[in-house]
């Protein structure tokens, strides 16, 4: 209890000195790149010199001129909160002749505030569509959370359209600015928009990549999507290349995301899915350390069994991170980690939408961006670090029966 209690301690030591340090932009090797997190209210966390999402989103937008394309899951807002302040940007660069076209997934929409919704719907110079992007993969949904400006910048992260993930959330993703990157961003969503036409028209619509083009991994910075046979020329089949990335690695993987089982859905099932699980334990093998952070959601019933049983590898370690509840009181589907990032041997930086599981990298409508910078991969493994070694992670304990975890309703 005594080494928790310093732990804990230090923690709360180490969070204040970064507080006191006057706020500083992270640069970072590779040009075209912002680090974006949102450190969640009311924690010891902090990240004094990276932009939270609030920010960037209200610059990108303020400086559209042509038009902007958004693709999310759902679409959540609460009077008073920031993203009705987005809102309100949207609809500024609407009344200045900016086209903007936003795509949701089907599914999102019984997840989605209804206010929020009609809004969107309702908003004159809003093309507003909603795909179900099952019929393309089966059980596949619009799990992406990204937005292109212009043509000449995106925003690819964690963070969906919601309130919470803007304050009460761990989160984190990129603000890019390489022109390649940009471009394949844009052609993954006008894909899926032609899609969602054709469907609505009672048309097929064709796969556009029958067969698997390994990505060249060597490159310093490159854009992954799921699933392959969706995905525009040119861009890497994310299934593909994270086991061969995880292959990679010589001493340490960092990981740090809501979810990690090697089960998928189909069904009413839970089938087995091994393709991420065999690479990770293949790493762990070969003697590289692991470090599996993953949230309080991560504890149900069967996932937490194979939490227990990776943890039991002498290479691997596993965290639960929960954060504390809100002074407000219980917000359903917040206050949770929600982050899904990867560094390797701390040159190599993943940074995506995806959680770990079946269904993300093979059937659903996900981006990754992998970029080889050491600075890059340095501040994204102190996020993984700060969180790893505050009090609210806790080493997964084999013998302890973990309760349900409660995500939108609080237990009684």
């Amino acid at each position: 209890m005594a080494i928790l209690s310093i732990r804990r301690l230090a923690a709360v030591l180490t969070a204040l000195s970064l507080l006191a340090t006057p706020p500083a932009r992270a640069d970072f090797a590779i040009p075209g790149f912002e680090l974006v997190h949102t450190v969640p209210v009311e924690t010891v966390l902090a990240a004094p010199d990276l932009r939270g999402p609030v920010e960037v989103w209200r610059q990108m937008i303020d400086a559209a001129q042509r038009e902007i394309v958004i693709g999310q899951f759902y679409v959540a807002g609460r009077p008073g909160e920031p993203l009705d302040g987005i809102i309100d940007r949207l609809e500024a660069a609407v009344a200045r002749g900016v086209r903007v076209r936003f795509l949701m997934e089907a599914r999102g929409e019984r997840l989605s505030e209804p206010a929020t919704l009609a809004r969107l719907r309702g908003m004159a110079g809003v093309d507003f569509r909603v795909l179900e992007f099952g019929k393309l993969s089966a059980s596949g949904i619009i799990h992406a959370k990204y937005f292109v400006v212009d043509g000449r910048e995106a925003f690819v992260g964690s963070q969906n359209f919601d309130w919470r993930a803007l304050k009460h959330i761990h989160e984190t993703g990129l603000r890019i600015t390489d022109a390649a990157i940009v471009q394949q961003v844009q052609a993954i969503f006008e894909q899926d928009w032609q899609a969602q036409a054709l469907l609505s028209a009672g048309r097929p619509v064709p796969p556009l990549t029958p067969a698997a083009v390994p990505v060249d991994l060597s490159r310093p910075a490159f854009l992954l999507a799921s699933p392959r046979a969706w995905n525009p020329p040119g861009v890497g089949d994310s299934e593909e290349a994270l086991p061969r990335l995880l292959a990679q690695a010589q001493r340490e993987v960092r990981v740090q995301l809501l979810d990690y089982a090697p089960l998928s859905y189909a069904a009413g099932r839970r089938p087995f899915y091994a393709v991420i699980d065999n690479a990770v334990r293949a790493a762990a093998a070969r003697g590289v350390k692991v470090k599996l952070l993953v949230s309080h959601w991560n504890t149900e019933e069967p996932a937490i069994h194979h939490l227990k049983s990776l943890a039991m590898l002498p290479e691997v370690e596993v965290r639960i991170a929960t954060l504390p509840p809100a002074a407000e009181g219980f917000i359903p589907f917040a206050r949770v980690i929600h982050t899904k990032a990867m560094t390797i041997d701390g040159e190599l930086a993943w940074i995506g939408t995806s959680n770990w599981l079946g269904g993300y990298l093979n059937n659903s409508r996900n981006l990754e961006v992998v970029l080889r910078d050491r600075a890059m991969a340095t501040r994204v493994a102190a996020l993984h670090e700060q969180l790893w070694s505050s009090p609210y992670a806790e080493p997964v304990d084999p013998l302890r029966r973990y309760p349900k975890p409660t995500k939108g309703e609080p237990n009684p």
